[in-house]
Order: C-alpha cells, then sequence, then structure tokens
C-alpha cells in the first residue's frame, strides 16, 4: 500500500493558508479531494498549514494522521502574506521534513526536501484585462513558480494547454474539480418552500451561479434577459454570488433595462440554500468568459438541470461536446439558447439525462485515488 513504510512513513505538507471560510472552488476541491485522500492514505502524515485567520482543519473530521498548524500568515493580502511567509516557512522546514509539499496560490513555496507540488486553477492574470503593471508582476511570478515546482496539477485539459502554452517545459498533471452529489439530493417540499418564500422567488426561474466579476459576463446575461422580455418571453432571473468588484455595475444594469421585478441577486447564501436554489430553477446557465474549469456545471447536473453555456474551451470539456452552447459575446444567441432550453422537453430531457450520467466522472473518491497515484509516481 502507498504510504507503508513501518517506522520512515511518508509526509505531506499542504499550504492552506491561501484559504478561508468564503465559498470558492479552490476551497470546495481542497475539502473535497484532500478530505477523501486523507482517509485512503492513513499510512501517511499530513500537516496541513493554516491561514491566520481560519481554521482549516474544522473542515475535517480531523483523523489521527493529520496536523494543523496555525500559521502568521493571512489568507487574504498579497503583500501581507509575502511578508509573514518570508519569516515563517524557513522554520518550518527546519521542523518539518516533507516528501511531498503542495502549495495552491501564488507565488509557490518551495520545500528544500522531497517534491514541491503546485495547483494552478487558472492564469486569468497574465491577460490583457489586468492591465500591462499588474499582467507584467502576473506573468514574472507564474514564470518563476511553474519553474521552482518539481510538479504542476491542474484542473482541466484546457487549463493544461493553456499553462503550457505560458511554459512549455513545465511538468502538468489534470486532476479535474468535483463535486459530491450527495449535497444536490432530494430535498424535502418543506425546506424548498420556506427557501422559496424566504427570498420571495418564483416558480421556476433562470439560475446562475458565481461571484460578481467581470469575466463572469453577467451583464450580457442581463441584457439577454431584457431580450427576451422584449420578445415577448419573459423570464425571471436568479443570480446568487458574493461580490469581486461588479455588483453594482450588475445592480444598475438591472434598473437601467427596467428589470427590478424579474432579476434578483442573491449574496451570502449558506450551501444548503444554494442547494434549494438549484433544485427549484428550471434552468442553470454559465455565460462566463473565461474559467479554469467550472464547478457550478457539476453542481446543476448533480441536482438533475439543464444546462445553457458559454462556448469556450472548458466547457465543452467538462460537457464532452454534449451541452448547450452559446458565444459568449453574442447576447441574441445567448438568449435564444435559454429560450430553447426552457421550452424544448426534448432539449431538456437531453441536457439532465446526460448530466445525470456524466456527474459520476467527478466523484472525489476518483480524484482522490488519481491524486494518490500521482504521489506514487512521484516518490
Amino acid at each position: 500500500m502507498f504510504g507503508d513504510r513501518g517506522d520512515d512513513f511518508l509526509r505531506v505538507g499542504l499550504n492552506a493558508t491561501c484559504l478561508n471560510d468564503r465559498p470558492s472552488g479552490a476551497k470546495q476541491r481542497f475539502v473535497g479531494i484532500y478530505g477523501e485522500l486523507i482517509k485512503q492514505l492513513p499510512d501517511v502524515e499530513f500537516v496541513v498549514f493554516e491561514p491566520r485567520d481560519c481554521r482549516v482543519a474544522d473542515w475535517f473530521d480531523m483523523p489521527a494522521n493529520v496536523v494543523a498548524k496555525t500559521t502568521q500568515i493571512p489568507s487574504v493580502g498579497r503583500l501581507r502574506k509575502l511578508s509573514a511567509g518570508l519569516s515563517y516557512w524557513p522554520l518550518a522546514f527546519k521542523k518539518y521534513s516533507f516528501d511531498i509539499f503542495e502549495c495552491f496560490n501564488f507565488p509557490i513555496v518551495k520545500s528544500p526536501s522531497g517534491k514541491t507540488l503546485l495547483t494552478v486553477h487558472d492564469i486569468r492574470g497574465i491577460y490583457p484585462e489586468y492591465g500591462s503593471f499588474g499582467r507584467s508582476i502576473q506573468k514574472n511570478v507564474l514564470g518563476r513558480s511553474l519553474k521552482a515546482a518539481d510538479h504542476v496539477i491542474t484542473v482541466s485539459e484546457s487549463m493544461k494547454k493553456e499553462i503550457q502554452s505560458f511554459s512549455p517545459n513545465a511538468p502538468i498533471s489534470v486532476i479535474y474539480n468535483g463535486l459530491d452529489p450527495n449535497n444536490f439530493g432530494p430535498v424535502a417540499d418543506e425546506t424548498l418552500n420556506n427557501f422559496q418564500r424566504k427570498f420571495a422567488l418564483p416558480q421556476k426561474y433562470v439560475l446562475a451561479v458565481g461571484h460578481f466579476e467581470k469575466r463572469k459576463n453577467y451583464l450580457r446575461l442581463i441584457d439577454s434577459m431584457a431580450l427576451l422580455r422584449d420578445r415577448g418571453c419573459p423570464c425571471p432571473l436568479v443570480i446568487i454570488g458574493n461580490d469581486s468588484g461588479q455588483k453594482k455595475a450588475v445592480e444598475a444594469k438591472v434598473v437601467a433595462l427596467g428589470l427590478e421585478s424579474s432579476v434578483k441577486i442573491l449574496t451570502g447564501l449558506t450551501d444548503s440554500e444554494v442547494s434549494c436554489a438549484y433544485k427549484l430553477c428550471g434552468l442553470f446557465v454559465f455565460p462566463s468568459l473565461y474559467e479554469g474549469f467550472g464547478i457550478p456545471i457539476l453542481e446543476a447536473m448533480a441536482a438533475e438541470q439543464p444546462v445553457v453555456l458559454s462556448d469556450i474551451p472548458v466547457f465543452r470539456e467538462i460537457t464532452q461536446n454534449q451541452g448547450l452552447y452559446f458565444p459568449c459575446e453574442n447576447v441574441e444567441a445567448m438568449a435564444e439558447s435559454i429560450a430553447l432550453a426552457l421550452t424544448s422537453n426534448c432539449e431538456r430531457d437531453r441536457l439532465i439525462e446526460y448530466g445525470t450520467e456524466r456527474i459520476k466522472t467527478f466523484s472525489f473518491e476518483n480524484l482522490a485515488i488519481q491524486l494518490a497515484g500521482l504521489y506514487q509516481s512521484l516518490i
């Protein structure tokens, strides 16, 4: 069995100082995959390095093979993180010698022992919308981190191609994001009714999930809702997410187009409330301009809802070209795709049937087995 080396046990360090209680794909991935990995490898000691402002260990059942170390490093603020880490990590590496040390954000922290792994969710910071100065810094940090890593893990084949176009010699493995489908299983009618009343939601609505930022493409989604209304096919829209800089612009667009009665924006929801939102919707739409993966697609499929997606490579990868797609900058095509998915029972049934089967690929158990295999190959 991997990890069974008698007294000479394996030790894995997990640099989780970038994580906190804010909902994110990175947090969901960490809890799901590494929670399962810890159970699968009871003979491996895992040392989880927490930020000073979040008890990451509380996300697990804390089995005997896990040690939690609270650091002086904050979970946010790049300069503060870098400054705190400069004094912390040399002392930590004197205390612990690792066979594997994993990092989940930039810049990488290089372990002097064993193999250092870097997980890359996306590299959007190197693209033009971030400005020349910010892009220059991001490229420098990304390049140095990829060069320092003994191995890179990324979340999709599409993302692997992007990284390789930037750094052709980087050794990369793909391990998808995952989902626990039980979190999106049957929900009691009373629970659904209470949720619906609490937020005054209509009987059926189009749902979008993701933080409010430019790349989520919500402004065009709002335009598509106005277009459907003007064509005599109005449909309510619910957007769930926390503000990452564009919430006010989305709210202003809703008002400018006179959609206040049909567009509802919800923030700060619990996981169980988000699950209810998926169950009650009639359709899930994901209009993003750029993603490294797209966990809400898995959530919608697990909730047995049809999905309508922007036509970007990673979405086609996740859905194996079996989804319903629209060009992400074409408002009319977006509106037409939404209308088709709402009105065509044949298309809805096809999307739901495919999603129900496809979701099985993304179990945390399978993904943890892949990660354990990578560990073994590196050691």
